[in-house]
């Protein structure tokens, strides 16, 4: 049997029904506090459970990926989005670089700032694989 949660306007009480599917909408709702009969039903954010697999392809989505090399406002979004999805601390130095790309600072610029996350004297972008 669901429970839904009220909130009464009228004395500001909370409280919550145990009402069945065939009970909502047609069974009267009064307030336990003060007989409100009009009190407002309160629907909280639902939160959904999803695969580690789920996780990884929201991450790889083409759309999402495409332009980013020319903003750099939206690649700080998406790398804090990814570091949310893995659920990983990626430490102070990734914060700075992702704050700075929020704010619309191009990867040279923090890289020119910034030498020391360079390890290969390189750019922030190289791949020392190819």
């Amino acid at each position: 049997m669901p429970i839904y949660e009220y909130h009464c306007s009228d004395c500001n009480h909370f409280f919550e029904l145990f009402l069945t599917y065939q009970e909502y909408g047609a069974k009267s709702v009064a307030c336990p506090n003060c007989g409100n009969i009009h009190p407002e039903r309160i629907i909280k954010p639902v939160r959904v459970a999803r695969s580690e697999e789920d996780h990884f392809n929201s991450l790889a989505d083409p759309q999402q990926l495409a332009g980013l090399e020319d903003d750099p406002h939206a690649l700080g979004k998406m790398m804090r989005q990814m570091s949310h999805e893995l659920g990983e601390d990626m430490g102070p130095e990734f914060d700075e670089v992702v704050d700075r790309l929020e704010k619309g600072h191009s990867p040279e610029d923090i890289e020119r700032d910034l030498p020391e996350l360079s390890t290969d004297g390189g750019s922030l972008d190289s791949d020392p694989g190819l």
